[in-house]
């Protein structure tokens, strides 16, 4: 397993020797401290939202001080030369255009506030998904792995690069982009997010030593309050298709069959939506991570699929969990169709909270019971 990040001097050469042994990250003298504060982002390619964003998100890099920046979507290139084997832990720089991209990546990397961070990549093969791991100097993690097989080697990535999982002194922070559920039964739509799903709840109702900490855009929203528009996700469907089974009626993210299936990850894995703990009523404002574009059909249409999800063991340390975006205009998103949101947990356990976590499936069941089936997302959205 390798870190990949690499300070580049303005000329584009190397400022420092690159690390590429991550076997006893923390092993050095450096005192170690334990992560914190939080913040996640679908970033719709981190190079843009660098180049185009860059003084609103170190804005809100500098306000919030994370210990951990996940990003996902990060769109950048696995290093490796056509027709060969990739390397998903760094970025493609074999022709001049990628070389120029990435040493522009390199260098705002190694400016304050982002100098603070090593990085850890997982990339696709193409300028497509793909995640992102920052965490501080100070709070290096124990271990890294790119998948969630526990006996594939530590260098072992998914194909697409969307599964980013570190191990800290008390717990384990999994980063994941969700592929999104498309509108078809096929291999690449339905498919691929049924099998995705089942992968998700077989790693978290595994016996694991440390409570998680999952993090991401889940591409899911769980239930009618995680959406502006109800009826409107629910009845969605592309022209001309409809899907054979109704649980699959709706648009991508907010089908019964996804959010049945999410339910059954919340409850099976022992995990809260810790935004949801904390913010029990629907806030039209602010209680959205995705907004539609401002023009057409969508405008105005929001909705909750980015997630901070915890262990049940970890309920009595949460401080916050919030949502840095606001409104149809994309207050607060740096530049990005998602916004960012945040986690803030106490060092020591606080008393657990009187109430237990609501049972997911049922609330989910009486939200469709209610209402109907259902979900809203473009094939180019979340």
């Amino acid at each position: 397993m390798k870190r990949f990040f690499q300070p580049v001097a303005k000329n584009g050469a190397p400022a420092k020797k690159q690390a590429t042994e991550s076997k006893g990250l923390n092993d050095d003298e450096t005192e170690v401290n334990e992560p914190l504060k939080f913040l996640s982002w679908n970033a719709n390619s981190f190079l843009l939202r660098l180049k185009n964003d860059r003084a609103e998100f170190l804005a809100l890099l500098n306000k919030f001080d994370p210990d951990v920046i996940a990003i996902q979507e990060v769109r950048l290139p696995a290093a490796g030369r056509k027709g060969e084997t990739k390397n998903q832990g760094n970025i493609k720089d074999d022709a001049s255009a990628a070389r120029e991209e990435k040493q522009f990546l390199m260098r705002q990397l190694s400016v304050s506030p982002l100098a603070q961070y090593e990085v850890w990549w997982s990339l696709a093969e193409s300028k497509y998904a793909g995640t992102a791991l920052l965490v501080k100097h100070n709070c290096r993690p124990i271990s890294v792995k790119y998948c969630l097989d526990s006996y594939a080697p530590r260098d072992k990535h998914e194909p697409e690069g969307r599964v980013i999982l570190t191990e800290f002194k008390s717990f384990q922070l999994l980063v994941t982009y969700a592929p999104n559920n498309g509108w078809k039964e096929e291999e690449g739509s339905f498919q691929r997010r049924r099998k995705w799903d089942k992968a998700l709840h077989s790693f978290v109702t595994q016996e694991h030593k440390k409570p998680l900490i999952w993090c991401g855009d889940l591409n899911v929203s769980h239930q009618d309050i995680d959406v502006s528009h109800p009826d409107f996700f629910r009845n969605a469907k592309q022209k001309d298709y409809t899907p054979p089974n109704t649980e699959d009626v709706g648009q991508p993210g907010f089908t019964l069959a996804e959010r049945q299936r999410f339910s059954a990850i919340l409850k099976d894995g022992h995990l809260v939506d810790s935004y949801r703990w904390l913010h029990k009523t629907q806030d039209f404002e602010t209680g959205f991570t995705w907004a539609g574009n401002a023009v057409g059909k969508y405008r105005g249409k929001r909705m909750r699929i980015d997630y901070f999800l915890i262990s049940e063991q970890l309920v009595g340390r949460l401080l916050r969990s919030d949502i840095q975006g606001k409104g149809i205009e994309h207050i607060g998103f740096c530049g990005s169709d998602h916004c960012p949101i945040t986690l803030e947990l106490s060092s020591v356990a606080s008393s657990v909270p009187s109430q237990e976590p609501e049972d997911s499936a049922k609330a989910m069941e009486a939200s469709t019971t209610a209402n109907g089936e259902g979900r809203l997302v473009e094939e180019d959205s979340p």
